[in-house]
């Protein structure tokens, strides 16, 4: 509705500005000041004051006067304030958000016939999920849903590091070391196990003999060439590795839940031959240079000072040139290629994309959006030295705590359902995990994070307790009136109050803030609007009765209401990949 609103105000606007032979370039449609009641407005007349003579008030009126909206279904009237030409919505639009809003899906747009590829996460398989990468898979994982939402062909994939130096000493390591010589697990899972040998090994490297180090070195060295190589020993070797810690982190990352529908694994581009093809006509580019013995590309031209590394002395390849070969084969595959990375990334990111448009690409399918990192008050994290928060530690707690918030809650609820121990079980893992997904990708993305338990967990606050509790008191309704035998409709001759029309307008809104939220791959802008609309809702709560209406019409038309406010906090915090719980 409000998209088509917006539409018909935009008609609206610019055939005024060509009966006035006036520019229509630009039609200043926005949201109106918080003083002005209409749904929209346009602050053409700012603009084209200078260019009429006159002032900018007299110019909207002008605007107003030219506009004719007998044509339009959702437009109802126009009017000016100062410079504002302001557009008021009919009860079409109002009679249309309700009988869209109750229908399950509500929100999902139309298909848009395009593929896209959402890479994220992609933290190296050395170890357990640490929560200073925690953003990614819940911003990437958010990303991907939003898209999905807005009409596009979505696939997630996780893009493995199994080629680096980093894997073939967590091999060596593996292969060296005695489970005897390790402290004890975390935890019984394949990441934690594990994780023990590459944090012995980085020890080992750091400050052991120096000729066992020496033979340490030369080992990963050829691990690293048989890779190169494509040498099936060096792969069946690290893949050894490399897939149970996977195994492992998947299972942490299914608990946010973040998951995936391909796992691509950066050895398949030096087993296909795809990298070495990526190194030959790189070498030929104009930009190719040899300097301190390594093949490297200057990116001076566009723009970029820091010379990209393709091919090292040894022959190997690096981490970026794989990557070259990947992207190339996203480009085959899809319409749009949309990567998540981490601030650090910024400047391979950049030599990344230069370095496509420099083999010939045209680098408008792909997008590459960034984050900030994750802190708990505690301080810092590194899975390297072992002194990091994992993941599972910090979902366990904020379930555990979310269940001690339930419990005290208990007694003062609302609801006459009974709830055991597995009901309890079943919303403290909702509301725990949905706080700490809310409070990550309400934030926008290149904001640093302190995750901080009170607020995360505030059920009065604005917080995803917050929001869940809404859906929550709707399924209350809903099972109250059912029980009353109160049928829903979308009658809207009893639905004239302010708390009952702000609440339509914002059911109204939510399909353009779906759209907003794709485009700019911005899920935070979601996360906005279901917080307000949960206030929206609360004071329509507050003020308007369902069991108590003044008529059977207008409990059936408030019912109405509550379904199609539960279909849009329902798919909004879907969007967002949490949860609506039923009871709470």
């Amino acid at each position: 509705m409000f998209r088509r609103f917006r539409a018909e105000v935009e008609d609206a606007v610019g055939d005024a500005l060509a009966a006035l032979d006036l520019p229509t370039d630009d039609l200043g449609v926005e949201e109106p000041p918080e003083d002005v009641a209409a749904t929209l407005a346009s602050s053409v007349a700012f603009r084209l004051a200078g260019e009429v003579g006159a002032p900018p008030a007299s110019v909207a009126a002008d605007v107003a006067d030219a506009i004719e909206t007998d044509g339009y279904e959702y437009v109802d009237r126009v009017d000016t304030q100062g410079p504002y030409v302001n557009f008021y919505v009919s009860t079409a639009y109002y009679a249309d958000a309700l009988e869209a809003g109750r229908e399950s899906d509500y929100g999902t747009l139309p298909s848009t016939d395009t593929s896209v590829v959402v890479e994220h996460t992609s933290a190296n398989p050395t170890g357990p999920v640490h929560v200073g990468r925690a953003r990614n898979p819940i911003y990437g994982d958010a990303v991907a849903r939003v898209l999905e939402y807005a009409g596009h062909d979505v696939e997630t994939h996780y893009y493995v590091n199994d080629a680096g130096r980093q894997i073939a000493t967590f091999t060596w390591a593996y292969e060296t070391f005695d489970d005897s010589e390790l402290p004890e697990p975390e935890r019984d899972r394949a990441d934690y196990d594990l994780v023990r040998y590459y944090r012995k090994g980085n020890a080992f490297l750091e400050s052991g003999d120096e000729d066992a180090v020496a033979a340490a070195e030369a080992e990963i060295a050829d691990i690293m060439q048989g890779l190169e190589a494509g040498d099936d020993e060096a792969f069946e070797r690290v893949s050894a590795v490399v897939d149970q810690v996977l195994d492992g982190m998947r299972t942490s990352l299914g608990r946010l839940p973040a998951e995936f529908d391909r796992f691509v694994k950066e050895t398949e581009f030096m087993r296909s031959g795809d990298a070495d093809d990526v190194v030959e006509r790189l070498r030929e580019s104009e930009h190719a240079v040899y300097e301190d013995d390594a093949w490297q590309l200057d990116l001076s031209a566009y723009g970029i000072d820091k010379n990209l590394v393709f091919l090292r002395s040894d022959g190997t390849t690096l981490y970026t040139t794989r990557d070259l070969a990947h992207h190339e084969w996203k480009f085959d595959n899809y319409d749009q290629a949309v990567t998540v990375l981490g601030e650090d990334h910024k400047l391979q990111a950049e030599q990344l994309e230069a370095t496509l448009e420099a083999l010939g690409h045209d680098t408008d399918a792909l997008r590459q959006t960034f984050y900030s990192w994750v802190n708990l008050p505690e301080g810092g994290m590194s899975t390297r030295e072992g002194t990091g928060v994992d993941l599972d530690d910090l979902l366990d707690e904020s379930v555990q705590r979310a269940r001690e918030e339930v419990e005290q809650r208990l007694d003062s609820r609302g609801r006459d359902d009974d709830l055991d121990d597995a009901d309890v079980d079943r919303i403290a893992r909702q509301v725990g995990i949905g706080a700490v997904r809310y409070d990550i990708v309400s934030k926008q993305p290149t904001k640093g994070i302190t995750f901080e338990w009170d607020r995360a967990l505030d059920f009065e606050a604005q917080s995803a307790p917050y929001v869940q509790y809404v859906h929550a008191r709707c399924c209350g309704i809903e099972g109250e009136a059912a029980a009353a035998g109160i049928e829903a409709s979308t009658d809207l001759t009893g639905l004239d109050t302010d708390a009952e029309r702000a609440l339509l307008a914002e059911i109204a809104r939510f399909p353009a803030v779906i759209e907003a939220a794709a485009e700019g791959l911005e899920p935070h802008v979601v996360a906005t609007f279901v917080r307000s609309f949960a206030e929206t809702f609360n004071t329509f709560y507050r003020e308007c009765s369902v069991l108590d209406a003044d008529s059977d019409a207008v409990a059936a038309a408030r019912l109405g209401l509550v379904e199609a406010s539960r279909h849009t906090v329902a798919n909004a915090l879907d969007a967002l990949g949490i949860e609506a719980p039923e009871s709470m």
